[in-house]
Formats: C-alpha cells, structure tokens, sequence
C-alpha cells in the first residue's frame, strides 16, 4: 500500500511540470482527481492481491468513472456510471481536446476538451507508474513514463522547466525509491545495523519479532537522492551554454524530403501566432532595408482552405524549374491589368536564432530573388521554400513589382472570381447560417466586390465593435460564430480568418496570410520583432491580383504595427504629397496621418521606441561563447570557493575577537571546552585555539585521535615531526593551557595563545607537501566536515519526525 500511495504522489509531481501550459487552474484539480482515482483503485488492488494485468485493469476502469462523472455527468446513470450516451459525449470532447490544442499556442485556455484529455494523460501516467512500481515491484522504471510527462513541457516551451518544479517532481520520484527500498528490505527480516552511536538490538527470544530496522539504508538513500538534485539543478545552472539558444519558433519546420522531392512536411503555422504575440521579451527576428525606405509587410505563409474550424495550407510544390537562381518567379496571379507598378529593392538578413524556419519571409510580389541554397517558389501562392536549407541566418536580396491600385481602379473591375482556384472560395457547408446573414447585412448595398470588401473591413475596425486581445477562448466549430456573433474580442489571426470566410460567403476569393508587419525604423534599417508577428486577409481582385486589407484594429488599443492600406480608405484630402503609398505596407496614408505617432507603435515595443527617441536603450549584442565560458567559469570557481572562505571567517573570528567561541565542536574532548567544564567558561581563548590547531591538524592529513590527549598529542607532534624548540614550546603551551582549563580547579594565568599557535601552525605547514598547503586553503577539508556535519543533524531532524507514531504501541494497547 505504501508503493501505491508513492506511485500516486510522484506520479502527481511530474504532472506539476505541466503548469506552464496551461491558463487557470481547472487542469490541475481535473489531474489532482484522477490520480486519486488511480491510488484508490491501487489500493483496492493491493487489498485484493489482484495480478498486475487486473490492478491495470481496474485503474483503467477507475479512470473512466472519474471521467465521465467529471466530463459527462449528464449523459451518464446516476452521474458516474458509463452509458453509451457518456462515451459518445467523452469521445466528442476528446476530438475537441486535441483540435483546440492545435489551434493554440502555450499557455492554452482551459476549456473542458484539454482539460479532459489532460486529466485523462496525467491518470495513463499514474497506472503506468503504479504498475512499474507497486505491481512489478521496478521502481526504477516507473522514472521512464515520469519522464515521458516531463518531456511534455520541454519540447513545447522555449523556456527551461522551471527549477522548482523540477525539485518538487525529482522528490516525488525519490520518495517512491525510497519506499520501494523499505519495501524491500522489510522483506528480509531483522536487520542488525549501526548508525553513528546508535546499535539496533536484537529481538528478545520470548518477545515479538520486531520490523526491520531499515533507518541506516533509508538515510543514505535521503543523501543521494538530495545530492542528485542539487547536483542536477546547480551544474546546468553553473555551467555555460554550447550553442546559441533559440527564442522563438514559427510554425512551419521539419526536415522535408530531404531534397529527393518537392514536398516539404507542414504543421499547423497559426500554432505559434499566439506564442509570438505574447512572449515576455521583444525578440528580433530580422532587419531589412530597401530603396524607398517604407515599411512593408512580409508575407511567410499563405492560407487557402478552410474546414470549418481554422485555415491550413496546401502543400505548396516547387519544380526545379522555379528555383530562385533560375531567374525570375513565375508571375503574379491576376495581375493582368494596367495598374502603377512601384518596382523594390530589399535586403533582408534572417536573425541566427530563428529556429526550422524553411519559407523565406518576402514582400509580395517577389520577381525576383538572389539566395543562397535550394529555394523553389510555389506557383499558385508564390511563397518560397525550401526541402533542404533553413532561413536562419540568411540573407538574401529581393525584387518586387508591388501595384498600387486606386480606390477608382478597384471599383471598375469586374468581379470575375471564374479566374482563380475555386478552393479560394469552398466553405464547409455546415457554415452557421447567422453567420451567413451577417455577411450579407455587412454588405447590402455593395455596388461592387471592392465595395464589399471595404465594407467588410470597416465592420471589423470601426462598425463592428470589436476589440484586440491577446486573452481568447473558444473551441471548435463554435469558434468562429462566437468571435462573430457574441465576443468580438481576439487577436489578428481570428480577425483575418474571420473577414476572409466572409468575403468568400459573398464571393470574394480570399485567403489567409501570416508572417509580420513592417517593423520599426532602427538607423538605416527596419527591425522586426516578434511582437510585430501578424496575420491579415488578401483578396482577389481579377486584374491587380491578391491584395491585402487590414481588418485587425491598430494603435495602442490593437496590433500596434499594422497599417491599413491607402487604397481601402476615403480619399486624403488633396496636400503637396505626390505619391500614393504602397498597399498595406506604408505610413503615409491619411489614416495614419491621423493618429498620434504613438499609437503607430505596437503597444509591446512603446517601451522600447521610448528609450530610442532618448537614447536610452542598452544596445542588444548576442553575447560571444567565450564570454558564456567565462562568466560560467567564473561562477563555478566562486561556488568552489565556499569552502574557503568559511574557514577564513572562522579563522579570523577565532584569532581576532577576544571572547573566541566553537560552535561546532568536532568531537567530545572540544565540547567539554566549549560547554564550560571545569574552568573552560572563564577561557573562551583555550576554546578556541584547540578548535583551531585541531582544524589544522585535519586540513593537514594529521588529524588527532579522539583518545588521544593533549599532552601525548603535543608529544607526538614534536617527536614525529621534529620540531624546533620554539615549536615544541609553543604546541606544549597550547596543550598545558587545555589541560589545566579541563582538570584544574583553578587553572592558574593563561596568557595569550595566538602567537603560540601561529608558530605550531608554520611548523605543521612546513612538513607537508605544497599540493596538501594549497588543498588546505582552497578547499579545506575541515570546513567540508562542518558542512556535513549540517546535513547529518538535518537529515536526523527527518528521522525524527519519521518516529513519530500516532497510533498506540502494543504495550499501551494492552494496558
């Protein structure tokens, strides 16, 4: 019973490492419930005697009982008892469990589909461990599932675990050790061990047969398991990093087809738009420069189908014919009519510490690119990728011919959506139908699709009541109705998913793009960051092609780095300007005319653009591995310096102060000093030069024998290593002094002792090696006896409080 209840509590500290996934509390009940549901299913188990394979069992029937009362009381007989009704509801909430943990990024909302599958995930992990350990009786191997849990957060956050944690869950598995040794050794019989003065006594011939004494094994078990964890916490701490670490990661990675194809594997790129928005430090992602000097969005990804719950990508396909190094890329979709071409040069250089990142960030339309490596453009969206080489690091030159479209252009054109992939318009068809009437209402009187979309856009920014926040939830197909009809609060990726499924309810091919906006002006370059991470619509207008609009509210109170494209707003009033500015990309536009330069800003990097207008801001340089080397170095030789200068202090204090005090007398003969035996209370001086000279003694390698007195300890010194006469007087001084202070009733005048043990300690010096002198010094094994004298006291504290018994002896029982 005792494995079972370990089994539960370190299954259920392994599953702490999980906070920093999740948003709320509601998770860690959920999990605190079902390993109680698995430890009470255990120990039934136990009481039973069941086999391994029926413990399994049951804790797996424990476990859904737990949940179908937690998760579907509703559909269960009375509350808890599975019905084909609560399996159905479970199996509903699982599969929205594992869509929401799709969507979002870490910390996720805590809605009851990851709330479920967590509990459910933490209680497998708890029958696994109870199985290894209680049943198996391989205590060591439950550590395999415990660290299976842990891996969790490690793969998924950038951030370490965090040591606390670490500790907390490290204890929980060192506790199931520990009674899993106690286990064991109960089974022997009666163990006769010592421990320090303490000898366990044998059984009485005609008493009862006592337990085990099993207090030595469990004590030094306590010590390697706590030294392991200090050891595993500190030395990483200490110890510098090799390679460069990695802030951030964005969505699309993996290692493709390794070049024998045109494929590249593609997870979900809206997984980690939320991550990048909400991390706590600004983190530059890359800086780029171009001809005119204005800002630009840079487009990654391009959305195109939409399933109902969120937009994913089509596997984009890239033919040798459409490498980068071969010339221009293929041309622009839809751009068959006549408007004004901005033609653009960019440099962009890729930080080092962007992590399996294999599309290039570009201004859109690129023409043409000059990279190193093997980059194929995909034809239909024009994003470029790459199967065998990775954008961190890179920098690499671009050539865009962007048109600038008037409000005028746009509404003469003709909305002939017959000429772009139909996938650019498919919706599911169980799209609500409010949702269907909204687009409609949003844009009755539309004279043409541009119409429609401006129409749009201003429902989102101004009509609409919407609100930017970083804090949403929702899940499931009820997502979109939800941000649409009820909320009406979230962050760019549900504005621009939003407005694109409505301009395809009215006809209007859209898609889905994610990537960043233009960042902010640093000398002559512009710095994005990861706070300037972004998502927006682009529709399709035959003639101009794809076009981007900015539903996403900006300024303070939104994504502060967006920017509404010129061409989707009032005409400015007439000014000496001459030149439009570039859709979706410049600062020029009357919108933004109008606002206050702060609120142009994103809000993450007010701070930051502050200190620049001041120049206050500490300039951001990756620190060299050298220096890493250093500063870890140098931490670590303080932390062995400990150590030494303990025993400084303690040196000087006895030498210097005039009332000396040893408060960790080393053995019985100091403490009858210390205690004030005798005549010691009226010398504290004697005290402390017998602690001292016997700490040199130990740093020495002469340490004295506990039988030994003072006077044969002065006589073994003079004679073993011949001292001088000054040497020998001044160590029979020392040794008289402590003699008289312990057995004479009147010990007489005692003079000062410094000088006298400042001579014994030369001569002691002066017959030991130079490695033994500079050990003394450095690392002093006196002070290490000290500090282990500490952990043993404490450790007895624990053994202490392991003996406290509530329930009555036998012999009380009996009386």
């Amino acid at each position: 019973m005792r494995l079972t209840i370990a089994s539960g509590v370190a299954a259920f500290t392994a599953a702490l490492l999980l906070y920093p996934l999740f948003e709320g509390g509601t998770w860690f009940w959920s999990s605190l419930g079902a390993v109680l549901a698995v430890v009470a299913a255990g120990l039934v188990s136990s009481r039973l005697s069941l086999p391994a394979w029926a413990a399994t069992l049951l804790g797996v029937a424990a476990t859904w009982i737990y949940l179908t009362a937690s998760f579907a009381a509703e559909k269960a007989w009375a509350v808890f008892v599975p019905t084909k009704g609560s399996v159905v509801e479970l199996g509903r909430l699982l599969g929205v469990g594992w869509t929401d943990i799709q969507r979002f990024a870490a910390p996720v909302p805590t809605t009851d589909g990851i709330t479920l599958l967590t509990a459910g995930g933490v209680a497998l992990i708890a029958i696994a461990v109870d199985l290894f350990a209680a049943r198996l009786r391989r205590a060591a191997l439950a550590g395999l599932p415990l660290l299976a849990l842990a891996t969790v957060p490690a793969t998924i956050l950038p951030d370490p675990i965090s040591w606390p944690a670490f500790i907390i869950a490290a204890l929980g598995f060192v506790g199931l050790l520990i009674a899993d040794g106690r286990e064991r050794v109960g089974h022997w019989g009666r163990a006769v061990l010592v421990r320090r003065t303490r000898i366990a006594a044998a059984p009485s011939a005609d008493g009862p047969r006592a337990s085990a004494d099993i207090s030595g094994l469990r004590l030094s078990g306590k010590r390697i398991g706590f030294a392991a964890i200090v050891l595993a916490v500190l030395v990483p701490a200490l110890l510098p990093a090799m390679e460069p670490v990695s802030f951030f990661q964005f969505g699309v990675g993996g290692s493709g087809t390794g070049g024998r194809g045109n494929s590249i594997s593609i997870p979900n790129p809206i997984a980690h738009l939320k991550g990048q928005l909400d991390l706590p430090e600004r983190r530059t992602v890359l800086t780029y420069a171009n001809n005119d000097d204005k800002p630009r969005y840079l487009r990654i990804y391009a959305l195109d189908t939409f399933d109902g719950q969120q937009f994913g990508m089509t596997q984009p396909k890239g033919s040798p014919d459409n490498r980068t190094d071969n010339g221009p890329l293929p041309p622009p979709p839809g751009l068959t009519g006549n408007p004004k071409i901005n033609n653009v040069r960019t440099n962009i250089q890729i930080s080092d510490e962007v992590a399996e990142l294999k599309f290039l960030p570009l201004p859109y339309p690129p023409r043409k690119i000059q990279v190193d490596g093997d980059w194929r453009a995909d034809v239909s969206s024009l994003m470029v990728f790459s199967t065998r080489d990775e954008a961190a690091g890179l920098a690499y030159d671009v050539a865009t011919s962007e048109p600038e479209p008037t409000a005028d252009l746009l509404e003469s054109l003709d909305g002939n959506a017959d000429a772009v992939d139909q996938r650019y318009l498919r919706l599911p068809e169980n799209i609500a139908p409010e949702i269907r009437d909204l687009a409609g209402k949003e844009t009755a009187g539309a004279t043409s699709d541009y119409d429609a979309a401006v129409k749009l856009q201003q429902f989102f920014t101004k009509t609409g009541g919407f609100t930017y926040t970083l804090r949403t939830q929702g899940h499931g197909s009820s997502a979109l109705r939800d941000f649409l009809l009820r909320d009406r609060a979230g962050y760019c990726e549900q504005f621009a998913a939003s407005m694109a499924v409505l301009a395809r309810l009215v006809g209007i091919p859209s898609r889905v793009v994610i990537g960043y906006t233009g960042g902010t002006k640093i000398g002559n370059r512009w710095e994005v960051s990861t706070s300037d991470s972004h998502s927006w619509p682009e529709l399709y207008f035959e003639g101009v092609g794809w076009l981007p609009f900015e539903p996403t509210p900006a300024g303070v109170l939104g994504q502060g780095s967006a920017r509404v494209p010129a061409y989707t707003q009032p005409a400015p009033t007439p000014t000496n300007s001459s030149s439009a500015p570039t859709p979706g990309a410049t600062s020029s536009t009357a919108a933004d005319d109008a606002l206050d330069p702060a609120e142009r800003q994103n809000p993450r990097a007010l701070d930051r653009e502050a200190q620049l207008n001041t120049g206050t801001l500490p300039v951001e340089e990756s620190m060299p591995l050298i220096a890493k080397i250093g500063i870890g170095a140098g931490a670590l030789l303080l932390v062995l310096l400990i150590p030494a200068g303990v025993r400084l202090i303690t040196r000087n204090r006895r030498v210097r102060t005039l009332g000396w005090k040893v408060t960790q007398p080393s053995d019985e003969l100091t403490a009858r000093i210390v205690s004030g035996e005798g005549a010691a209370g009226r010398h504290p001086s004697v005290a402390a030069a017998w602690a001292e000279l016997d700490d040199i003694l130990y740093d020495y390698g002469m340490a004295r024998e506990p039988s030994e007195t003072p006077r044969a300890l002065a006589r073994r010194l003079t004679q073993q290593y011949e001292f001088d006469a000054a040497s020998a007087a001044a160590v029979s001084a020392i040794a008289s002094a402590v003699e008289r202070v312990l057995f004479a009733r009147d010990p007489g005048r005692i003079g000062p002792l410094k000088k006298d043990l400042r001579t014994v300690r030369q001569a002691l010096a002066a017959t030991v090696s130079r490695g033994r002198r500079v050990r003394a010094v450095l690392l002093p094994p006196s002070t290490l006896r000290g500090l282990r004298g500490v952990g043993e006291r404490l450790l007895d504290g624990f053994d202490l409080l392991e003996t406290i018994r509530l329930r009555r002896t036998a012999a009380q029982k009996g009386s």
